[in-house]
């Protein structure tokens, strides 16, 4: 194994622990699961950001695990990978946008969208029974899955926005590559 790919390794475990650490800082707990936390997503969107998507989506799954075993739910094994490796392997895809202007913005944007459409899936066909009478499942998934993902995806955007947080990434991917 190269210098590098262990560097990317560490560097990619570490940002696996990082959001297993922010993931138990819950802002705010939805009833029948899912929370607002302190930028959790971030790190793993961070670690495709700087090693590539399959880096990204690896450290990713990795969490989802981590969030399985130690807490999950689980009513159907299409459920769990749903919610668990592939939803957090989603934040992974931010590799896809590492050359772009604001890639690290796009890329986490779109890493939280996939996020959110594997939440939204897994809530049309497993838990379709939690809809209130008379209101549409796929609306109700849409806002029940959008009023916890994309509260800490908008906090995360406006911190990694300020110019301070955004130079001391900078520093550290060049310590790092």
């Amino acid at each position: 194994m190269t210098k590098t790919r262990i560097r990317a390794l560490t560097c990619c475990a570490v940002c696996v622990a990082l959001a297993f650490i922010l993931s138990n800082v819950k802002l705010f707990m939805m009833p029948q699961g899912g929370s607002v936390t302190a930028c959790s997503m971030f790190f793993i969107a961070l670690a495709g950001f700087w090693f590539g998507p399959a880096a990204g989506i690896a450290s990713g799954a990795a969490l989802g695990f981590l969030e399985l075993i130690l807490g999950g739910y689980v009513v159907h094994p299409a459920q769990m990978l749903l919610d668990y490796p592939l939803a957090y392997g989603a934040l992974g895809l931010s590799g896809c946008f590492r050359e772009m202007r604001h890639g690290l913005t796009i890329g986490y944007t779109a890493g939280a969208a996939a996020r959110f459409f594997m939440a939204f899936l897994s809530g049309i066909i497993f838990f379709a029974s939690y809809t209130p009478e008379g209101q549409n499942t796929l609306l109700y998934s849409a806002g029940y899955n959008i009023s916890y993902i994309w509260p800490e995806a908008l906090f995360t955007m406006i911190i990694v926005s300020i110019p301070a947080f955004r130079e001391a990434l900078a520093r550290v991917r060049k310590m790092i590559m």
